[in-house]
């Protein structure tokens, strides 16, 4: 079995003070009120960029009712690979689009559980269970979610130790408490779990004229990271290095916004953060067997690494760790220590702004 996903539903709300009030409903508002659909949103940070997207995805999102897409925002592609069977939450999970999507890939076995803390966004999720049960051939639903904010995980009812993968698009950027969020999701991931997400990143550190700005809140900039943040965040809670898997140049498209940016560049990111043992320095041969659905003739794990079927490559010790403490150990071959490298040895091209990364924002 490779992973859990889970999707969190209705629970009880922590009382939010001071002013951390203020960014905390006002995000309700803004999703739950102000923006009926897409087109109400005053930039284009909020919008999945043009990317190729895989086949088997699409047929996927081909099945959620209109609804539930119409009212989806996100800033990028959200489907980590070999998830038959896993338990997965989605951080603000909103209208639902990712958690009907995944709960197709994880199938009936697997379990996706979504968590968001606008009311409104929920009651659309919530609408069409049943139907996405009838509509996948499902005997009981594979889903459901609960209401709670992504830095109070355990106050939500989530368990320490209980999902494969934790799944966010476009949401972390709007929490004031980004370190509570990545503790918090480390706590409920299992050891050799995941957080695959997708954010909004900065150039630089923001000014507070812009983290103050509601709208630019709203719109998924005024909380951006400086992307530097993310990897200090990161491994401070104990994760591993983040790992950088696509990037996307924001263009923000609002003349009176982009008077207030500046020279701020923002991008649209995926990274991949595994709650693994400390990396080894020592590299190692893997080969990839083939067996991960949708992903039969190679399994592109982020902007350093390509694995090709049956093809010998030399990894780092940081992705060895990763590879052989995850979901992914019984994809691969491990090369054992000091073995023969032959002479079809792969070593991947290492860019500057391809490990532990900067996203092309500076």
């Amino acid at each position: 079995m490779c992973c859990t996903f889970i999707t969190v539903c209705p629970g009880s709300m922590p009382m939010a003070t001071g002013s951390l009030s203020v960014f905390l409903t006002f995000p309700q508002d803004y999703y739950g009120k102000t923006l009926k659909t897409k087109s109400d949103l005053k930039s284009n940070a909020c919008l999945a960029p043009a990317q190729p997207i895989p086949a088997f995805v699409l047929k996927a999102l081909k099945k959620i009712h209109p609804e539930v897409t119409s009212k989806y925002y996100g800033c990028g592609l959200v489907v980590p690979e070999c998830l038959e069977g896993c338990k997965l939450l989605d951080l603000g999970s909103g209208s639902g689009r990712d958690c009907y999507m995944l709960s197709q890939l994880v199938g009936e076995k697997g379990h996706v559980t979504g968590i968001d803390m606008t009311e409104d966004q929920l009651e659309v999720a919530r609408k069409y269970v049943d139907h996405h049960t009838q509509e996948f051939g499902y005997e009981k639903p594979n889903v459901d979610f609960v209401r709670g904010y992504i830095e109070a995980l355990k106050e939500a009812g989530l368990e320490e130790n209980s999902f494969d993968i934790i799944i966010s698009n476009c949401v972390v950027n709007l929490s004031p408490d980004k370190r509570k969020v990545l503790s918090d999701a480390y706590r409920v991931l299992k050891d050799g779990g995941e957080l695959y997400f997708s954010d909004v990143y900065s150039s630089r550190k923001l000014s507070d004229e812009i983290k103050n700005h509601k709208v630019l809140w709203g719109e998924c900039l005024g909380g951006a990271l400086w992307w530097e943040d993310l990897v200090r965040l990161a491994q401070e809670v104990g994760f591993s290095p983040p790992r950088l898997v696509t990037a996307n140049v924001i263009t923000v498209d609002n003349m009176e916004l982009e008077a207030i940016l500046g020279d701020y560049q923002f991008v649209s990111a995926t990274y991949r953060l595994f709650k693994v043992p400390k990396i080894s320095n020592k590299a190692s041969l893997v080969i990839y067997n083939g067996n991960i659905t949708g992903f039969g003739e190679s399994l592109e794990f982020d902007a350093q690494y390509t694995f090709k079927v049956d093809e010998v490559v030399e990894v780092d010790g940081e992705v060895a760790s990763i590879l052989s403490h995850s979901r992914f150990a019984e994809e691969f071959t491990f090369q054992p220590p000091g073995g023969p490298a032959g002479c079809g040895v792969k070593k991947p091209k290492v860019c500057a702004n391809t490990r532990t990364m900067a996203p092309n924002v500076s």
